[in-house]
């Protein structure tokens, strides 16, 4: 998603706005784990166990136009009140995110598209830990993070205005 064009975040000689870029500079595990906690008798048991995939993501600006992404995915597998495995993975990424002076589109980029970038990353170590661990594979399902994105701002919209509904009471509804 980088475009062509003079440094990162400069203007051209002929004054045009400065170049974007978005690029991925480090990916890495930041932490990882796995819990078998029945092991071996659970290996005895032919039951399904219930997954349970939890995903979230976090930003943090860095230096500059640097940012670090980390999704930390969980995956619980239960059969009724017993855990089978808990894996839990964070992968972490950090990004050039230069030229996007709308904080909008910079908020898109940083929750959306570069969660997208680490996503693969993460789903792969998952089912690496659930292998080694001595289950079937398990392959997570592609995210749409640019949905999830859209629907925490949302989420936050909807807060603000319930917050303000209740600081004034009388005040008229926000069109």
């Amino acid at each position: 998603m980088a475009e062509q064009g003079p440094a990162s975040g400069t203007a051209d000689p002929a004054g045009q706005a400065p170049t974007r870029q978005v690029m991925l500079q480090k990916i890495y595990v930041k932490d990882a784990s796995i819990e078998v906690p029945g092991a071996p008798l659970i290996f005895s048991s032919t039951a399904q166990p219930q997954i349970d995939v939890n995903v979230s993501t976090q930003t943090s600006k860095l230096e500059g136009d640097h940012f670090h992404i980390v999704i930390t995915i969980t995956v619980t597998a239960k059969h009724g009140d017993e855990t089978v495995f808990l894996v839990e993975v964070q992968q972490g990424g950090v990004f050039l995110v230069s030229g996007f002076a709308n904080n909008a589109e910079r908020g898109a980029i940083l929750g959306g598209y570069c969660p997208s970038l680490l996503f693969p990353f993460a789903r792969e170590a998952v089912a690496d830990f659930v292998q080694k661990a001595g289950f079937p594979q398990l392959l997570l399902q592609p995210i749409n993070f640019e949905a999830m994105y859209l629907e925490h701002l949302a989420r936050q919209r909807a807060e603000a205005e319930g917050n303000r509904a209740v600081a004034d009471p009388n005040a008229a509804p926000a069109h």
